[in-house]
Formats: structure tokens, sequence, C-alpha cells
């Protein structure tokens, strides 16, 4: 069993903020096949199901971004799934608003929740989306990262959640390679704000 993991703070004051983007891009894949109730397991709300040809869990983590490794290391106990079969998804600083970034494996590049996934697991070739929420401002802080998205970013995010959840069933499909050639691209309207 493969399984997803959106990183994010539960609760409704959490909800719409930057740092839960993760589990925005994980409600939107349940959405689009119809998959659900959502249900307590693992430390988590989590959805079982099948896509991409094979079965799949969804989790949302009720631990906080900081002890995401806690829920998805009982959920890997559980499902006997391999570190190659996880994919995390969570927002990234260091990235331009609403850009996409796949890897199959690394550090945490600094990201708490993504930190606590590899050190529970005990291993960095954790695949990871990371969808972008920022890099475009000169600091960022705690702040930052728990303010909601303005009015003027929402069509955008709601773009880039749209495209994450395609990620997540290209990865399903075909894999973590397939995955980066399509979405590690550059979305063709940025290269063309940037030669405007």
């Amino acid at each position: 069993m493969k399984i997803i993991v959106g990183i994010g703070n539960p609760g409704k004051k959490y909800a719409r903020t930057r740092h839960n983007i993760g589990f925005m891009v994980v409600d939107r894949l349940a959405e689009r096949h119809g998959l659900g109730p959502w249900r307590r397991r693992f430390h988590a709300m989590a959805i079982e199901g099948r896509l991409g040809g094979g079965k799949v869990l969804l989790m949302k983590p009720e631990t906080y971004v900081n002890e995401t490794g806690r829920a998805l290391s009982e959920a890997v106990a559980w499902c006997r799934t391999a570190p190659e079969d996880i994919m995390v998804v969570c927002d990234d600083l260091n990235l331009p608003s609403g850009r996409l970034r796949v890897r199959g494996g690394g550090s945490s590049g600094g990201h708490n929740g993504l930190k606590s996934v590899l050190d529970s697991l005990g291993a960095e070739d954790v695949p990871r989306l990371r969808i972008g929420i920022g890099a475009e401002r000169q600091s960022a802080d705690k702040d930052f990262v728990l303010s909601s998205f303005t009015a003027d970013e929402r069509p955008a995010v709601a773009d880039a959640i749209d495209r994450a959840a395609g990620a997540l069933e290209e990865w399903l499909e075909r894999g973590v390679e397939s995955c980066q050639n399509i979405y590690n691209q550059t979305p063709k309207k940025d290269l063309e704000e940037d030669s405007a």
C-alpha cells in the first residue's frame, strides 16, 4: 500500500494557512476521486482507497507539523510501507508561490514536519512534493507560514493545489521520475511573465 501524507496543523484556526497547503492538496485529491469519509486512524484523519491501480492511504496527521513523523510511522508500521512508497506533501518557503518541486529523497530543507518524518522513519529516501508559498519574500517567520493566503493569492493557490493533486496522480500511476519530469517544470504562465 502507498501512503500520501499531507503536512499541516489540525483545527479550524489553521485550516487555510500557508503551512496547511499539504492538507489542502490531500483534500483535493480525495475530492477528485470521491474518496471518503475521513476517519481517525494513526493519530490522523485518514482515508483508504484505490488510486493509480493500487491501494493508497491518504493522511492528515493531527499531531501538528513538528510531530508529523509520529503519526506517519504508526501507519507505516501497520501498512508495512517502504519509504519509497510514501509521498509527503508540504509547503516550501524557498519556492516561489505556487511552484511545485518533486524529489525522490534528500534532506528536510529546514521544514520541521519533513524533518520529523525523516527522523521517525530513519530514512531520507522518502519522496516529497513541495508547494511554494513565498520565496519572493525577503524575510519570513513563523507568523508568515501561519498566515492565510491573501485574496489576491487565492486563485494561484487554487491552481497550485489542482496541479499538485495531478502530480500525486502521476506519482501513483507512473512513479517519481515521471512526476518530476512533468511537474518540476516552470509553469508556462511564469515563463511568459519572466520574459515580459
